[in-house]
C-alpha cells in the first residue's frame, strides 16, 4: 500500500510540475515564418541598424537597461518594417516579432518564450492590445496595454520591445 501511494504522491507531483512548469514555454514561430508570414512570402534582404552611442543611451532608457549590441537586423519593404527582438521577462529572454506599418504597430507576436510562467502574453487577447500603438515624443506608447496577473514581467517585456521597435523604426526611416 506504502508502495501504491508514493507513486500516486509521484505521479501528482510529475503531473503539478509539467502543467505549472514546462507549459509556458515553446517556440510558436520561429522569425523566418514570421517575416515571411508579414510580407507574404516576399521577404526582403536582411538590413543592418548600426547603434551609435547616443542610440544606445535612448535604447537603454526605452528598455531599463544598458543595451550592449551593435547592431540590429531588420526587414523593410516600402513603409513596413519587422524586427525580431529579445527582451528578458524575469530571468529568460522573450523573442518577440513586431511588424510595423507607417509608423504604427501592425502585428506583435510572441515567437518564443522560455519562462516558466507568464506565457499569456502569447495570445491574442493580449498581443491585439498594440495594433495601430505609435511611440510618442517621450518614447511611450500612444495607448493603453492593459497588464495580465501572474505575467507583470513578461507583459513589461512586450511593451519595451513594442517602444524599441517603433523607436528603431522611426531611425532607420530618419524620423527620430
Amino acid at each position: 500500500m506504502k508502495k501504491i501511494f508514493s507513486l500516486l504522491l509521484l505521479l501528482s507531483g510529475v503531473m503539478f510540475y509539467s502543467t505549472c512548469g514546462y507549459a509556458a514555454k515553446g517556440v510558436y514561430q520561429t522569425p523566418k515564418a514570421f517575416i515571411s508570414q508579414v510580407y507574404a512570402g516576399a521577404v526582403p534582404q536582411v538590413k543592418r541598424v548600426w547603434l551609435t552611442k547616443e542610440d544606445k543611451g535612448k535604447i537603454a532608457d526605452i528598455l531599463q537597461h544598458n543595451y550592449s549590441r551593435m547592431r540590429v537586423n531588420y526587414w523593410q519593404l516600402g513603409n513596413e518594417t519587422v524586427w525580431v527582438l529579445n527582451e528578458v521577462g524575469k530571468e529568460k529572454p522573450i523573442t518577440i516579432g513586431v511588424h510595423i506599418k507607417a509608423q504604427k504597430i501592425s502585428q506583435l507576436k510572441v515567437l518564443t518564450y522560455r519562462e516558466s510562467r507568464g506565457d499569456e502574453v502569447r495570445h491574442d487577447f493580449y498581443t491585439q492590445q498594440f495594433i495601430n500603438a505609435q511611440l510618442q515624443d517621450n518614447n511611450q506608447l500612444n495607448q493603453h496595454i492593459d497588464g495580465i496577473t501572474g505575467a507583470t514581467l513578461s507583459v513589461r517585456a512586450t511593451t519595451k520591445i513594442a517602444r524599441l521597435a517603433l523607436w528603431l523604426d522611426a531611425k532607420v526611416n530618419n524620423q527620430d
